[in-house]
């Protein structure tokens, strides 16, 4: 059994952040516009699906007139250990172009190292990976 997958409806920028999401984390990409889903409910070239497969899988769409697009608070998304730390690393390098960086991904007291950005489109991401003893003396 796997865990819970995100889905995340943007505010009219699906295409865009969905597109943004497979140049950070790589994998494939599969969009279907409203038209190609017959919804007559907003812009015929609107995203009503996306889903990112790969090592980090996302689903993501453009909100509907009755539905709230993302505007999340209290909520991170946790890449903790989900990949070797130099790719860890290039994600949340990645992650930071046009957004901001909360913590810096960095050693933390307790031996792990992790940090926290806020994307380019408002999600929030936890990234990090405990350290072995080989490398404990080692940058990250």
């Amino acid at each position: 059994m796997t865990g819970p997958t995100p889905y995340v409806l943007f505010p009219g920028t699906a295409d865009e952040a969905m597109r943004f999401y497979q140049d950070v984390f790589g994998g494939e990409l599969a969009l279907a516009t409203y038209q190609e889903f017959g919804r007559a409910d907003g812009p015929p070239d609107a995203i009503a699906h996306g889903v990112l497969h790969g090592d980090v899988r996302l689903y993501g769409a453009d909100a509907g007139p009755d539905e709230d697009a993302v505007h999340a608070g209290g909520l991170m998304f946790a890449l903790l250990g989900t990949a070797e730390p130099p790719t860890l690393h290039r994600w949340f390098d990645a992650l930071a172009v046009g957004g901001r960086v909360l913590a810096p991904l960095e050693e933390r007291p307790w031996g792990a190292v992790d940090g926290q950005v806020q994307d380019r489109y408002g999600l929030r991401w936890l990234v990090g990976y405990e350290r072995d003893a080989r490398e404990a003396g080692s940058t990250p």
